[in-house]
């Protein structure tokens, strides 16, 4: 028997599916209290002191939790390169955008204190802002396009095509859901990033922090249901009405979609998927609880809660599907048709059972080694501060 039998063409689309939704997750929980703390900074620190303690609570993380973004568009485009294809060529345009804004980062991070002006070093302060919400609002609208559907389609020798305009490739995405979606991910991940500040800070850092924590957590909960009642109410889902072939080729002209019925319909089907929006709700409620009544662990361990709840509700409830298309059903992408070969994604899992344990300690030791409070004292008296 081939090593690679030992697990099937099946089982391992089913892993690469969940692993795609552990790293895009992971990037959520750790880069994005980054950038909550990054959309937070201009309003939570007064004086250049208080905005510096913000920067040095992440000063020394960021880098290493964008480890998780990379880790999952490598996992895009070895395991699913149809997707890989289809979203860079009709989303360039905005993700061109979110490399941009993510690029602030660094050089703000960098050059933000070389000099000793005001006017300087409030423009990288905004520079920062930026940096961190441009992108939390720009991923929640490409999850909000992702569910509306995007106009491509497969030619016979499976090339995509994109259909969309060249206005299309970003103000199209601009789509009333999809804004909402952006609005729900953006307030989560300030949620997110006051929940971070209220651990690493003190004083009134924390304070205002708590504060729009609290205002934040609100809105992604209101946000979250009515982005609920919109899915069930106002749009149409997808749905394989032929046979589904789940260890065939990777052929997604192979089946017949319609684009008909409510995505919620998952729920009826496969009722402990509720588990993931009850997760979602209940992470939002006890985080906004934890902020406005001072808890600190506990509160961003709740936030933790929140974002795997809400991301993990639309993977499961569009499930099958990884990209559906408006313009031809049929070429939609989906974790029975569009995967690497068998041996691909056995050579992958085997390298993600070794290298991803190791990644986790090593993020576990470093979050251990840098744990306490951020104060004043530390960042005036520190050369090395930020």
């Amino acid at each position: 028997m081939i090593l690679h039998d030992l697990i099937s063409f099946e089982v391992l689309r089913l892993i690469w599916w969940a692993l795609l939704g552990v790293l895009l997750i992971g990037f959520a929980l750790t880069d994005g209290f980054d950038m909550g703390v990054g959309a937070l900074l201009p309003f939570v620190g007064k004086t250049d002191v208080e905005r510096r303690v913000v920067i040095n609570t992440i000063g020394p993380v960021w880098e290493g939790n964008q480890v998780w973004f990379i880790l999952g568009g490598g996992a895009i485009f070895a395991a699913w390169p149809p997707l890989y294809a289809v979203s860079f060529s009709g989303f360039y345009l905005a993700m061109f955008a979110i490399l941009a804004a993510l690029i602030l980062r660094p050089v703000g991070f960098k050059y933000r204190s070389k000099r000793d002006s005001a006017t300087w070093r409030s423009s990288w302060d905004w520079a920062l802002f930026v940096g961190g919400a441009a992108p939390a609002l720009l991923f929640g609208v490409a999850v909000g396009n992702v569910l509306l559907g995007v106009p491509f389609h497969l030619t016979e020798d499976l090339m995509p095509m994109y259909d969309g305009s060249f206005y299309g490739k970003f103000l199209g995405l601009l789509r009333p859901f999809a804004l909402l979606c952006g609005v729900v991910s953006l307030s989560m991940l300030i949620m997110h990033g006051a929940a971070w500040l209220s651990v690493k800070t003190k004083g009134m850092v924390a304070f205002r922090a708590q504060r729009i924590g609290t205002v934040a957590g609100m809105v992604a909960a209101a946000g979250y249901a009515l982005a609920g009642l919109w899915l069930a109410f106002g749009i149409d889902g997808f749905h394989i009405t032929s046979e589904i072939v789940k260890d065939g080729p990777s052929n997604p002209l192979f089946k017949d979609v319609a684009h008909e019925g409510s995505w919620l319909i998952a729920y009826t089907e496969r009722p402990w998927i509720l588990i993931a929006p009850i997760l979602g709700f209940t992470g939002i409620f006890m985080a906004v609880r934890g902020l406005r009544e001072g808890f600190e662990v506990s509160t961003f361990l709740w936030s933790k809660l929140a974002i795997l709840g809400v991301i993990s509700s639309v993977g499961l409830t569009m499930f099958p599907f990884i990209l559906p298309s408006t313009v031809d059903p049929r070429s939609s992408l989906t974790v029975w048709d569009s995967s690497s070969s068998h041996l691909t994604l056995f050579v992958m899992l085997v390298a993600t059972v070794i290298f991803l344990p190791i990644i986790l300690a090593y993020t576990a030791w470093v979050y251990k080694v840098l744990w306490g409070k951020v104060t004043e004292d530390d960042v005036t008296s520190s050369h090395s501060a930020y």
